[in-house]
């Protein structure tokens, strides 16, 4: 997905700036970038690959370099960002979290007139980020160039800009998918995705911008220079997988509502008798592990540890693209704790189950250890689309997301037309799904939580959540 920061300050902010990217570090595996602002001497840029060593190593070296009062950052899973852009409105950064599915309408439209060009890569990929930039540039200031870019986007678009003054604009996405929140201390203000970030820094919570907000950051003052819409759609995973646990959208932590929703799913399973006897409920980590405990909590059960992830070697942002290679890494991470296997009747709870390839390998790790049950339950519902403003479960083919694959293994083409009753455990397509895929992974049983309780776990108004993965509903 990815993330960013940035800060305006009287004093200088290049630390502040290091330190709260890479506190979003968690958000994305490719690429890194920083571009800091001095009133002397003008934008200083770098940017660097992080897909095989951590942010925070690769911009070290950097440092000394740097020097100013006011600058951005990010973590890409996509695009080489920020970028540097020189337009009638002047001398700009750019940095941009969100996903465009119309590209290639968007790049026609701007080389129709001959006027716009743009880089490519060596596959002719064109960067999103100068394609928003180029938006941008048609109108005659940077807000309404913004509101017309969101506008024209088909998916969704939250960004940073650095001006040539010095000035940071932050604008959320016009359904606000994504969070853009503000802190502030003596000196001036940050805008970040992770409250934490800001809060490690000697920063307090001041502003969260709603649905297609503009703001203008000073070190002096926050001023609102388009008003937050009324509707919003603020994506669910970002409470059960992408948040780090300190972290609050809406006023609701991220940490409380994985523990909230894992008792939930404990409740409603025991209401139907499902529950299994187990000698331990544990977590998938990370992420999972606070459901768990939930889950544990709730059901009566001990809680515990069975397999560890090894990180120092296996860090985070070593994800090799190619599969087989992903999958060999999420296996050496996995270290086993025999005495919590070996005869064990162990439940999993994992964030949430996409394309099922690593949990696969999970599985057969676990019996090869000894595990005389194995059951697993997935924190949130089973996933039928691809997300469509984020990337997150996105795929070349809604087939390979494991429901939909079992679906089209069941009923063929039929079985489109009954996605909604293959998402309810209750239903017999339901549970002819759990069925199959119990089979297929080796699994004593399996259970998603239904989406009435995740949205019951994350506990603000539910039109105001984006379930489109779950539910096809935008």
């Amino acid at each position: 997905m990815g993330g960013f920061f940035g800060a305006v300050s009287k004093r200088d902010i290049v630390l502040d700036v290091f330190f709260g990217v890479d506190y979003h570090s968690h958000l994305g595996t490719r690429r890194g970038g920083m571009i800091i602002h001095d009133e002397n001497d003008g934008f200083q840029k770098q940017i660097h690959s992080i897909e095989n060593t951590p942010f925070r190593t690769k911009f070290e070296a950097d440092l000394a370099t740097f020097h100013g009062n006011s600058g951005i950052g990010c973590i890409s899973d996509s695009d080489p960002q920020p970028l540097l852009v020189r337009s009638h409105l002047g001398l700009f950064a750019l940095t941009t979290v969100g996903i465009i599915n119309n590209t290639d309408e968007l790049v026609k439209k701007y080389f129709a007139d001959h006027g716009h060009q743009f880089m490519a890569t060596s596959s002719g990929k064109i960067n999103s980020v100068e394609l928003v930039a180029a938006m941008i540039n048609t109108k005659e200031d940077l807000v309404s160039g913004i509101k017309y870019a969101q506008d024209e986007i088909d998916g969704s678009m939250t960004l940073l800009i650095l001006t040539e003054h010095g000035d940071i604009i932050a604008a959320r996405d016009k359904m606000g998918r994504l969070p853009v929140l503000v802190g502030k201390n003596d000196d001036g203000y940050a805008t970040a995705f992770e409250s934490f970030a800001y809060h490690k820094l000697g920063y307090e919570d001041a502003y969260e911008l709603g649905p297609g907000e503009i703001v203008r950051l000073t070190p002096d003052n926050l001023e609102i220079l388009a008003p937050a819409g009324e509707e919003m759609k603020i994506c669910a995973f970002l409470w059960t997988y992408y948040g780090y646990p300190n972290s609050r959208y809406e006023g609701k932590n991220v940490e409380v509502m994985r523990v909230n929703n894992g008792k939930i799913m404990a409740r409603d399973e025991a209401k139907r008798g499902t529950l299994p006897e187990v000698d331990y409920v544990a977590g998938v980590p990370d992420s999972g592990v606070p459901h768990a405990i939930g889950f544990a909590h709730q059901a009566g059960a001990e809680f515990g540890r069975p397999f560890v992830k090894y990180t120092p070697t296996w860090p985070r942002s070593f994800m090799p693209t190619n599969q087989s290679m992903r999958n060999q890494v999420a296996k050496m991470k996995q270290i086993p704790v025999p005495e919590y296997i070996e005869g064990k009747k162990l439940l999993f709870v994992d964030d949430s189950i996409v394309r099922g390839t690593q949990l696969r390998e999970t599985v057969e790790f676990l019996y090869s250890a000894g595990a005389k049950e194995v059951h697993m339950r997935s924190a949130c519902p089973p996933i039928m689309y691809g997300c469509k403003y984020l990337n997150f479960s996105r795929s070349n083919s809604v087939k390979e997301l494991l429901a939909r694959s079992v679906v089209a293994e069941l009923e063929g083409d039929e079985g489109e037309k009954h996605l909604a009753e293959y998402a309810d455990a209750n239903t017999e397509r339901g549970k002819c799904m759990l069925k199959r895929i119990c089979e297929m992974f080796g699994f004593d049983s399996l259970g998603y939580q239904s989406i009435d309780g995740l949205l019951e776990s994350i506990g603000i108004d539910k039109n105001k959540v984006c379930t489109y993965c779950w539910t096809g509903k935008e």
